[in-house]
C-alpha cells in the first residue's frame, strides 16, 4: 500500500519527464496543459493514498474508500501513459480492496469493532510461496515482453505488495511486518538506481509501517485482555 503509492509516484515522474522533453518538439501549450492536469491528479492520488494508510493504521472503515479512489486514479494515470501492466495491477488492488471492505464490514457487524485476527504460520509460508511464484511468472512476462529495468525484483515487490494488501483485508498484523520488509527492499532498489529522494520517502514509509505494526500489537493486547475478562 505505502510502497505502491510511492512506486506509482516514481513511475509517473519518469512519464512526466518524457512529457517535458516532448514540449520542446511538439505543441507546447497542449503538453504543458496535459502535464499540469496529470501532475494535479498524481499529487491528489498520493495524498489520498497516504490518508488511506493512516486510516488503515487506525482500523477505520473509511480506509477502503480512500484506497479505492487512489487505485482508480492511478489506473487512469497509468492507462493514459500506456503503462498497461501497472493499470492491470491496479485492477487487482481494486478487487482486494472490495474484499477488504466486505470482510471488515462483516466483522464489525458481528464484533462491533475491527478485531485483529491471527494467522497460522503455515498459512503465512504457503501464501508467501504463492506470491513468490506469481511474482516469478509476472517477472518472466516483464522480462520477455517489456524493457523493464529490474523485472524480477519489480514483479516480486508487486506480488508481495498484493499479499500485504490481502493480509490487511484479513486484519492480520503480519501485513505490517511484510510492509516493513517490502519497503526496505524498495529503499535498497531506489538507492541502487540513484533515486535518493524516493529512497528517503520509502524510508519514511518503513517508519509508518513499523508504527502500524506497533499500533496493531497494542490493539491486539487490549482485545485479548477484554476477551479474558469476559470469560
Amino acid at each position: 500500500m505505502m510502497a505502491e503509492c510511492m512506486r506509482r509516484f516514481e513511475l509517473n515522474l519518469v512519464c512526466h519527464f518524457s512529457c517535458i522533453c516532448s514540449v520542446f518538439f511538439h505543441n507546447k501549450l497542449s503538453y504543458i496543459y496535459a502535464l499540469f492536469i496529470m501532475s494535479a491528479l498524481e499529487i491528489f492520488a498520493v495524498i489520498i493514498s497516504v490518508i488511506g494508510v493512516g486510516l488503515t493504521i487506525k482500523r477505520n472503515m473509511w480506509c477502503w474508500l480512500f484506497n479505492f479512489f487512489a487505485f482508480v486514479l492511478y489506473a487512469y494515470l497509468f492507462f493514459t501513459f500506456k503503462l498497461y501492466g501497472e493499470t492491470i495491477l491496479q485492477l487487482f488492488f481494486m478487487l482486494v480492496n472490495f474484499y477488504g471492505f466486505y470482510h471488515w464490514f462483516k466483522g464489525k457487524q458481528q464484533d462491533h469493532e475491527i478485531r485483529i485476527e491471527p494467522i497460522a504460520i503455515g498459512a503465512v509460508f504457503i501464501q508467501m510461496l504463492i506470491a513468490a511464484l506469481g511474482g516469478l511468472l509476472f517477472g518472466l512476462s516483464l522480462h520477455y515482453f517489456t524493457d523493464a529495468a529490474l523485472p524480477m525484483l519489480d514483479s516480486q515487490l508487486a506480488a508481495f505488495s498484493l499479499l500485504a494488501t490481502y493480509w490487511t483485508s484479513r486484519k492480520h498484523i503480519a501485513t505490517w511486518v511484510l510492509w516493513v520488509f517490502v519497503d526496505i527492499v524498495y529503499v535498497a532498489m531506489f538507492l541502487y538506481k540513484d533515486l535518493f529522494l524516493t529512497a528517503g520517502l520509502y524510508a519514511a514509509f518503513v517508519a509508518m509501517a513499523a508504527f502500524g505494526w506497533w499500533q496493531w500489537e497494542q490493539v491486539k493486547k487490549k482485545q485479548l485482555s477484554q476477551l479474558y475478562n469476559e470469560i
